[in-house]
């Protein structure tokens, strides 16, 4: 999730375990120790591709933010007046900062809970940005500072109101699942692997993405459509063209489960993640190999293309299909690279 939403998560979390003891400098504490997860962005591992992988990585697992919750409590409470017991500075801290890749594993990137294993979770039920998750924690933090009195009451009404919004977001994902297993059964894409994720800023438009071979299908449901049956659209997600495959691109391949497609773009061979982002707004694009004079492909560490700036004129045909129009799929993309799926696809 965003910056904003883990610090405003983290404050919340700390107001609620502070308890009478409770301050706006607890508050503070909690927003800053709900950030700290995040700051593994400055670390360089060479390249894109690794910087990605391997983000929400050790920083994010819970085998090490216990043992470093217990240092940081230790430390704290040796340089610092506090006065809560250690027991009491221990939880608190390990609290804000393990709710913070908690709620991560909640998105569609993938958080590597118990790294060093190769344990990579990601439910996909809530978008990075979602204001209906992050209001009510904001709410109440800024009308704690004002009703000190109230603070772990009004910290815990604002986490309790998050939590079911995201309790709500697992539900609805379910819902969609059932709905694109109905869909697909008895079709040659059973069985095939399937992707959903909810689209920008909400829970009830999502998006399913269905890999096929060199082929990937993809389509828009929302939960206020009153005709259940997704709207699929062809794309053509390419091939490797080389003989071997770099470390990289295994790496990425991995990470993603293989949503990833390859596209001759000019003298470059780029490969991108279908999981993140929407159309053609796919954010995470590289470069893993050139063209040369004598016809020939040569390869080198990937590099990241910038990601495409979003056309204001597809956000009303988004609104809309995401209150249940139905008709406007087909805006959503460049028809030279969609083709509608006949009956015996899906």
């Amino acid at each position: 999730m965003d910056s904003i939403t883990q610090a405003a998560l983290g404050a919340a979390v700390a107001g609620l375990v502070a308890g009478k003891k409770c301050s706006p400098k607890v508050l503070l504490a909690g927003a800053a120790l709900g950030t700290l997860p995040d700051l593994d962005v400055l670390v360089s591992y060479g390249d894109p591709v690794s910087d990605m992988v391997k983000h929400r990585g050790f920083s994010h697992s819970i085998l090490v933010l216990l043992p470093f919750s217990f240092l940081l409590a230790w430390c704290w409470q040796k340089w610092r007046a506090t006065t809560f017991s250690f027991n009491q500075l221990w939880f608190l801290v390990a609290a804000c900062l393990i709710t913070h890749p908690l709620l991560d594993s909640f998105t569609s990137y993938g958080t590597q809970l118990l790294w060093p294993l190769s344990v990579s979770v990601a439910v996909s039920s809530i978008f990075i940005i979602d204001p209906l998750y992050t209001v009510p924690l904001l709410v109440v933090v800024a009308a704690s500072l004002l009703w000190r009195r109230k603070m772990a009451r009004l910290c815990g009404i604002g986490l309790a109101i998050s939590s079911l919004y995201l309790l709500w977001s697992v539900i609805a994902l379910n819902v969609i699942e059932d709905r694109v297993q109905s869909q697909l059964a008895d079709t040659p894409m059973a069985g095939k692997p399937v992707f959903i994720t909810p689209t920008p800023v909400n829970t009830v438009l999502w998006r399913v993405v269905v890999l096929d071979g060199d082929t990937y299908w993809e389509g828009l449901t929302s939960l206020l459509d009153d005709e259940v049956t997704i709207d699929f659209i062809a794309k053509e997600r390419g091939q490797w063209k080389l003989e071997e495959k770099p470390q990289h691109l295994v790496m990425l391949e991995d990470f993603t489960r293989q949503f990833v497609k390859y596209e001759q773009v000019g003298d470059s061979l780029t490969v991108t993640d279908l999981r993140l982002g929407m159309v053609d707004y796919l954010p995470f694009q590289f470069v893993f190999a050139t063209l040369e004079g004598d016809g020939t492909w040569s390869s080198a560490l990937p590099v990241q293309l910038e990601s495409p700036n979003v056309r204001p004129k597809h956000l009303p045909a988004l609104w809309l299909r995401l209150l249940g129009n139905q008709n406007i799929d087909a805006n959503l993309c460049h028809a030279k690279e969609c083709s509608k799926p006949s009956k015996s696809d899906v």
